[in-house]
């Protein structure tokens, strides 16, 4: 595996690549590598010759009271997963020279409308961020097809709304989420919860599970099914900050039409918030 800090590097090495006819998928990360992120990677493997994974923490998605300093750096820990997978290249950016002018004079890109929903309301400026991140990247690393999970679904579905504006010709493919044996959803974000607190977030996965049960059933109106997923939260000692269920593909309010859902929610448990989804898809009538 190569490891590439230098963005000329990255271009000679993806030059010699198209001149041999390559293909290229490219999965983006923040580093803190779990098993979910390398779903990503054995799923890249599968559609293109090459596979390149970046490692870039990037300050433009954080919020001015968010946890950018104490978000977990383990290259050293990253770099042996990502050989153990046989990566063709890690790319490892410095923030200089990703932003060189500095964050407030960087240039943006921004997805109006699905931006501001959800995670978008309760994190100003976070999507912008990650807009313009994954399109910096995209310019730097010419994929072919990119590797996201969907575990962040709002993201994905922001990133996907953005390369088709845009034109870009990047295929975005979705790796379902991993899950650990009791449901809970892997993220880099668990390792700061303690053994009580991992329990207890285990219940975000079962009011899902719940919710999905009263949906196929068509029993009950989607707000008394939010309502009560709600307060199961509440009662089990999260706070929720939303739980809703939406058109999967606009992220809008689902209505008595719609066939294509997915439940979204995000919950503090203690000081840590934590997101996870679950899609339905409901035979049409």
């Amino acid at each position: 595996m190569q490891f590439i800090e230098s963005l000329n590097t990255l271009r000679e090495l993806r030059q010699s690549w198209r001149n041999a006819d390559h293909t290229v998928a490219f999965v983006p990360t923040m580093g803190n590598l779990h098993d979910g992120h390398l779903d990503l990677v054995k799923q890249a493997k599968n559609l293109a010759d090459k596979v390149v994974v970046s490692i870039f923490v990037n300050p433009m998605q954080f919020g001015a009271n968010e946890d950018l300093d104490a978000y977990p750096r383990t290259l050293d820990a990253d770099r042996s997963k990502l050989e153990a997978h046989d990566v063709d290249a890690l790319f490892f950016p410095a923030v200089d020279d990703v932003y060189p002018r500095g964050l407030s004079e960087q240039t943006f890109v921004e997805v109006p409308g699905i931006s501001d929903l959800l995670c978008g309301a309760s994190r100003p400026g976070h999507f912008r961020g990650v807009a313009t991140i994954v399109c910096k990247l995209f310019n730097m690393v010419q994929p072919d097809v990119a590797c996201f999970g969907e575990k962040d679904f709002q993201q994905l579905q922001v990133i996907r709304t953005m390369v088709e504006d845009l034109s870009m010709p990047i295929n975005i493919v979705g790796v379902p989420t991993r899950r650990q044996e009791d449901g809970l959803a892997m993220s880099s974000r668990n390792g700061y919860l303690s053994a009580e607190q991992r329990t207890t977030a285990t219940q975000i996965y079962a009011a899902m599970e719940q919710m999905r049960k009263a949906i196929c059933a068509r029993q009950d109106s989607y707000a008394d099914i939010e309502r009560i997923a709600s307060q199961s939260l509440m009662a089990a000692g999260l706070k929720p900050e939303y739980v809703t269920i939406r058109n999967a593909r606009n992220l809008q309010p689902a209505e008595p039409g719609d066939y294509q859902l997915v439940i979204l929610m995000a919950a503090f448990m203690g000081t840590t918030r934590l997101i996870d989804n679950m899609q339905i898809t409901l035979d049409q009538a």
